[in-house]
Formats: C-alpha cells, sequence, structure tokens
C-alpha cells in the first residue's frame, strides 16, 4: 500500500485510494460518496444503502483524514466528495478503477491486482492484528459471516507462505 500511495502526487486520487484501503470501500461506494458522509468527529464514514440496500458505518483513520483535509482544503468539493470534471456529477467506478491500475503500474506492481483488492488487503491486515471477525463482517458490510471466513484462509495462507521462506 505504501507504495501505492507513494506513487501518486495527485492529492484527490491519493485521498481515493487511502479512503477505500483504510475504510474498506467498494469503488460504487467510493464513487457516491458526499463530504456529509465524513464524520470527522468520531472518525466514521457512513456508506449510505448501496450495495444490499443497508447503510453501515466503517472506519476513518486519522492518516487518511489528513489525506481528506488536505485535499478538502485543494478542490473544495460541494455535492459529491469525489466529483467528474462535471461539478455536478460523482466520478464513475471506472475512472476509480484506471486511477488504480496507472498508480500500481507507477509503483512497479507487477502482480494482478484490482481497485477490489484494497478493500480485501485492509480486511486480511485487520484480521491478522486479532480484530473480530464479527466486526470485520460488520465494516464490511457483509450479510453472511460465510463470505467474511475467507479472510481467515487468505489470513492463513499468507502465514503459512512466511513461514516456509
Amino acid at each position: 500500500m505504501k507504495k501505492i500511495l507513494n506513487a501518486t502526487s495527485n492529492v484527490k486520487y491519493k485521498a481515493i485510494l487511502m479512503l477505500m484501503y483504510s475504510g474498506e470501500l467498494r469503488d460504487g461506494e467510493t464513487t457516491k460518496l458526499k463530504p456529509e458522509d465524513i464524520d470527522s468527529n468520531r472518525n466514521l464514514i457512513h456508506i449510505r444503502a448501496l450495495k444490499g440496500k443497508k447503510d453501515r458505518y466503517t472506519l476513518l483513520p486519522d492518516i487518511t483524514l489528513q489525506t481528506l483535509r488536505e485535499y478538502w482544503k485543494k478542490e473544495k468539493p460541494q455535492k459529491w466528495l469525489f466529483p467528474s470534471w462535471n461539478k455536478e456529477k460523482y466520478i464513475i467506478a471506472r475512472s476509480i478503477q484506471k486511477i488504480f491500475q496507472n498508480t500500481c503500474k507507477k509503483a512497479g506492481i507487477k502482480k494482478e491486482v484490482s481497485v477490489h483488492s484494497l478493500r480485501h488487503g485492509f480486511a486480511t491486515h485487520i484480521l491478522e492484528t486479532g480484530i473480530d471477525l464479527r466486526y470485520i463482517q460488520d465494516l464490511l458490510g457483509y450479510k453472511s459471516s460465510k463470505t467474511t471466513e475467507i479472510y481467515t484462509y487468505v489470513s492463513k495462507k499468507s502465514f503459512y507462505n512466511k513461514e516456509s521462506t
């Protein structure tokens, strides 16, 4: 993640990628964020009734909030947190995917990854720090614990791969 963030000097792109990673956001959730969805007092992001038609809150770490504030000072978004070139419309998911792909290429990342890898990466990282699987399920907005359990497999797999090196 550090390589990706260091590969862009564009504060809007950095804010998008940091928010997606640390907030475990889908690209479609990120596109439709509004400035009022950021609760800087409680360090939360309000995700409104998108996939699954259920609102949820997720984390907003201080470092991501700092980057969002930097972006805010520069761009002063109004209707959408991340507007397209037409300020009345939000950035589209395909644009975010292109930002991610171009940044990964610039960072020299050879592994095949998608923008969704940010969401999975953070979920795996917090699981490895001992965060309860049920809490991760709520953060990600999954209905079924079965969906969340894939991270235990990914986490164990990466652990065993480290053991063998």
